[in-house]
Formats: C-alpha cells, structure tokens, sequence
C-alpha cells in the first residue's frame, strides 16, 4: 500500500532545519514530505546523514568538516590579499599614473586601496585602467565597449568598471552613455 504524505515546504531553511521540522511532523504522527533543492525528504524515513547524504553526498559530519576546511582556507587566502594591500596599492597607483591624466591621480590613490579591501580584490581596477587607456590613446568607444564585454563581468562589476571609467577618464561619461545603450 503506497503512503499518502503532505508534502510542505520550509522557505530559506537549512537541511537541519528541514530534518527537524520532518522528525516533528512524524512524531506526531503525520507524514509528510519536501522538495529540498529537488531533492524529496520523507518525515517517516528522515535521518541528519541520509538527508546530507542525499542532497550534498555527505553525512553530517562530512559536510561540517569540508565546509570547515573551505573556511580556513578561505580565510587564510583572505588574510594573504589583506596583507599584500599595501604592495598592491603601490603597484596599482604606479600603473594608475601610467594610464590617467594627472588631475585623476590624487582622487584614483584614494579609491585604489578601497577597491583593493572590496568584494573584488581590486579586479575592477585593471578593468577600468584598460578601458581608460582605449579611450585616452583615441580608441573608439566601440573598441572600448567590446573591451567591457571582453572582461565577463557580472552586473555589479560591470556597473562598478563603468562608474569607475566615469570618474577617471575624460570620455568617460560618453563612453557610459554608449554602452548602457
């Protein structure tokens, strides 16, 4: 005889979250199911390591101990760019004073070491530098947008590259106008 479960959803839950409600629902009595992420939990057959196993290919423990893994490595890799900031934001002012003219530069010192500090680890800065210097060495603004395009930004990025190429180059506002076309 085939079982007849309630299916419900748990919105922004975790896997625990989700085991927990279930084994709530089958002791008292009930038995429902739910989608997690595609894949189908039953409250009468639930359990923390079948339930991990099944939707990341690990028990519990398996999972907890790579994602401490990731973290500790993450944050190393954090801790080296933090600590390399100052190196890089020599570096990105030198090249900085390559590309820009000179009433950029004291406002582009400014921004370097923030870039550096965000999300992007200064990725933009070389993105921006490189449309700026299609754009001051009388390349077109076709050349430029196809250089943007190039660069697989996200749109976030893409909209932080832009402002950036705004703020630093003299056609930068044009060169806005013509890729957000």
């Amino acid at each position: 005889m085939e079982k007849d479960y309630k299916e419900v959803n748990f919105v922004g839950g975790t896997i625990e979250r989700a085991v927990n409600s279930l084994q709530r629902y089958q002791k008292e009595g009930q038995l429902v199911s739910t989608n997690f992420n595609g894949t189908i939990l039953y409250s009468d057959t639930v359990t923390m390591d079948r339930a991990y196993k099944a939707i990341t290919g690990k028990t519990k423990d398996e999972s907890d101990k790579a994602q401490q893994q990731w973290r500790e490595e993450y944050d190393l890799k954090e801790k080296e760019h933090q600590d390399s900031i100052p190196i890089l934001a020599e570096e990105w002012k030198k090249r900085g004073r390559e590309i820009l003219t000179e009433n950029r530069w004291e406002y582009w010192d400014k921004v370097v070491p923030i870039r550096l500090g965000d999300l992007y680890h200064g990725i933009e800065l070389g993105c921006c530098l490189d449309i700026v210097e299609i754009l001051n060495s009388n390349g077109t603004l076709n050349k430029a947008k196809e250089k943007i395009k190039s660069q697989n930004h996200s749109g976030m990025s893409y909209n932080l590259v832009c402002l950036m190429v705004r703020e630093f180059c003299d056609k930068g506002q044009e060169f806005t106008d013509y890729v957000k076309l």
